[in-house]
């Protein structure tokens, strides 16, 4: 297959894995990768999803998707493509070889039957123009725990936590994972091998820091919870200054949640804690004496495509009743573009062509930045993203794609 600019775009090939892999690594700053972040991504790749980019025998572009499912509201696990892997070589810059790739990814998603696709934008830029739309945040905060407290719940003593080595409790970690799945949207089923991911730990990303560590929680003997972290020693004038960097943080319930919180706030010589990455209703917020000693922050994450207007929204549930049209504008994939009448509820949908008026005028940028509950339609509107034809519909849709928790993608890939 030719792109605009006359390379050839075709599947990446087992034996190119290692030059793809490196053209990679040099868009993205040529930074030193470690051979173990290099297997697990060949063992991940699905290389009949993935593409290459060539001028003559010049690699130039590489790209591809993984075949995830996600939680969206409601609790449904729907297929959708993890784009991923996007670069294009620096001597090869608006020549269409990116919108290529898009476009044939696109098209192999809704051959595929996956109503969605969904990405983290290394330049948020880039993607608007190939329909995704924000549709996750995520938490960032720096906590002083020398001068930050935390009240738990009832129950969090019943917990034990203890050390482990991370991989000898990988399979307990990973049950919570899957129980906490269909809790929240944007959350993904792992394909089997992704739990490796949590567990990569080359020394030479550690910035100085520890290796992987890791605590569980526990009631009667199970894996209620764990954390993943980092620590790093530190001395200052006035003595110890460690840091600990939480990697990852699971729980099944309050009080498992909050005795993981409480042994972070506690390890000796440690006085910052570094969250990142983590949902923008995090528990741990409600339980800190001093919110503003913490320096929450908020960033975008995952970005969201409606491939299948249709079969997406009837995918989902609704907080409250909804009969809505929408003019649906994509002219990146016209299959979507037109009329579409949602009707739905808290217990199923269905969203259908239509011809009858429409009462909201939208791009399916804004429809992938509201589809999980974590933007409203009402802001997106605010902002002159969404034009309002019949009164009260934008206010009526707005509510119901809420979410009762907010979206979140857990990991990238």
């Amino acid at each position: 297959m030719g792109t605009e600019s006359g390379t050839e775009l075709r599947t990446l090939r087992p034996e190119e894995f290692d030059r793809w892999w490196d053209h990679l690594v040099r868009a993205f700053g040529g930074g030193a990768a470690s051979a173990e972040e290099r297997e697990l991504d060949k063992s991940l790749t699905e290389f009949d999803r993935s593409l290459a980019a060539w001028d003559g025998d010049a690699l130039v572009g590489t790209s591809g998707a993984f075949s995830f499912r996600m939680t969206v509201p409601g609790g449904a696990v729907v297929p959708t493509a993890g784009v991923t892997m996007v670069s294009v070589s620096a001597t090869h810059r608006r020549r269409g070889v990116l919108t290529s790739m898009m476009r044939r990814l696109l098209d192999d998603a809704r051959a595929k039957g996956e109503p969605l696709a969904a990405l983290f934008a290394s330049e948020p830029a880039i993607y608007g123009r190939f329909g995704y739309g924000a549709a996750t945040l995520q938490l960032i905060a720096e906590i002083d725990t020398g001068r930050v407290t935390l009240a738990v719940p009832e129950g969090t003593d019943e917990r034990r936590v203890r050390y482990a080595a991370p991989a000898d409790v990988l399979a307990g970690c990973e049950a919570v994972y899957a129980a906490l799945v269909p809790r929240r949207p944007g959350m993904l089923a792992r394909r089997p091998g992704w739990e490796r991911a949590a567990l990569l730990d080359p020394e030479s990303e550690r910035e100085g820091a520890s290796a992987l560590q890791c605590v569980v929680a526990e009631q009667d003997g199970e894996i209620t919870g764990y954390a993943r972290f980092r620590t790093k020693m530190g001395w200052g004038r006035s003595g110890h200054d460690g840091t600990v960097t939480l990697e990852d943080l699971a729980a099944l319930d309050p009080a498992s949640e909050a005795a993981l919180w409480r042994f972070l706030f506690g390890i000796d010589l440690m006085t910052t804690l570094k969250v990142r990455a983590r949902p923008v209703d995090d528990a741990w917020q409600y339980l800190v004496s001093d919110i503003r000693r913490c320096l929450p922050q908020t960033r975008d994450a995952g970005y969201v495509r409606l491939v299948d207007v249709g079969a997406a929204l009837s995918a989902r549930t609704y907080l409250t009743p909804v009969d809505v049209v929408f003019e649906v504008e994509d002219a990146f994939c016209p299959w979507n573009a037109g009329r579409w009448r949602l009707t739905g509820d808290p217990k199923g949908a269905s969203c259908e062509r239509t011809a009858d008026a429409a009462d909201l005028v939208l791009s399916v940028r804004e429809l992938g930045a509201a589809y999980l509950g974590g933007v409203t339609l009402l802001s997106l509107a605010a902002a002159g993203r969404v034009r309002e034809l019949r009164p009260g519909a934008l206010t009526e849709a707005s509510v119901a794609f809420g979410s009762p928790v907010a979206p979140w993608l857990p990991h990238g890939f």
